[in-house]
């Protein structure tokens, strides 16, 4: 099981001309591994780009995720590391959905699928990273 980052799948979603193909190339490593799962954060955040549920949906069974809600464990843990964050003077805005993502990983012992490994290493250092 690995736990596929947001950043990941959008860059299919908008056809990033710099890493679609470096997150085509991995996804495809990934799958072959074992199942590849989102959270809820996961799918909040890709829903921007979608019109309906229905096309969000469709993509994520085209892509042959499977949406594993995040556990009270791992949301606790999230909100320790964000904990951590703030008080080492990390800014507020647009942050806590990696401690999210990264917490669910933790506690559940699967790698991530990112190209922002930053926050995972410093919070994180546990979780194995599939990064560029």
């Amino acid at each position: 099981m690995i736990l596929v980052d947001t950043n990941v799948l959008l860059d299919l979603v908008t056809d990033d001309t710099q890493w679609a193909g470096w997150s085509v190339m991995q996804l495809a490593a990934a799958a072959r591994q074992g199942p590849l799962i989102i959270n809820d954060v996961i799918y909040a955040e890709l829903a921007v780009r979608y019109a309906s549920i229905q096309e969000l949906n469709d993509f994520i069974e085209a892509a042959e995720l499977e949406l594993v809600p995040i556990s009270l464990t791992a949301l606790f843990l999230a909100g320790k590391a964000f904990g951590t964050y703030r008080k080492a003077g990390g800014t507020r805005t647009g942050v806590l959905p990696d401690f999210f993502i990264g917490a669910q990983a933790a506690t559940e012992s699967v790698p991530i699928l990112t190209r922002d490994a930053g926050r995972y290493r410093t919070y994180f250092p546990n979780v194995m990273l599939i990064t560029p």
